[in-house]
């Protein structure tokens, strides 16, 4: 019996100075690990300082596209929209034959010529749109046939209405003069063209 507790005394006793010194080898284990860990961290520490010096490259924004210069437009001229060959009838002109405007051969006898046709020019665009009226005095040439050429203007009130006037004039029908039995011409005849406007 004493042989068997003192051989359980004896083993327990080992047991307990085993786990003794098992626990002793944990205890300096975790504490070599643990200043293995600090020194890891510490390591690491450091280099993040040393990392925090970055260069950074600031880069500059592109300068945006300048923008296209847009063309200037041409102002269009009003006045060259206007049909100067537009017959406005709704304002014919008067014509009018002033017999007192100088010329050759104004008194009217046997074997002088006679107007037979007047024909109305066409009232200018411009003219009737700015409301404008006046007159033209033309000098021509009667033919011997009664037909008229070498039309000009003796006088007018404005540029506008000349062109017109001349037209019409190369149009005036005339009998002509007759001398002897023989027609002849009648230069330097004067006729005043007046421009109206209808009401």
């Amino acid at each position: 019996m004493i042989a068997r507790y003192a051989t359980a005394v004896g083993v327990g006793t080992g047991i307990t100075f085993g786990l003794l010194f098992i626990m002793q080898l944990l205890i300096a284990t975790g504490r070599s690990a643990m200043t293995e860990s600090e020194n890891f961290r510490l390591g690491d520490f450091v280099r993040v300082e040393r990392n925090e010096v970055i260069e950074t490259k600031k880069e500059k924004p592109e300068k945006p596209p300048e923008p296209e210069e847009m063309p200037e437009m041409p102002t269009p001229d009003m006045a060259n929209n206007f049909d100067n060959s537009m017959a406005v009838s709704v304002s014919a002109p008067q014509i009018s034959t002033d017999m007192s405007v100088g010329g050759v051969g104004f008194g009217i006898s046997d074997g002088e010529y006679l107007p037979i046709v007047k024909v109305a020019p066409v009232y200018p665009a411009r003219a009737l749109n700015r409301g404008l009226e006046g007159y033209v005095v033309v000098e021509f040439t009667v033919t011997p046939a009664g037909t008229v050429r070498d039309v000009s203007v003796v006088e007018s009130t404005s540029g506008l209405f000349e062109r017109a006037a001349m037209e019409a004039a190369l149009k005036f029908k005339y009998k002509p003069r007759v001398i002897d039995g023989q027609a002849v011409e009648v230069p330097g005849v004067r006729n005043k063209i007046t421009f109206e406007i209808t009401k």
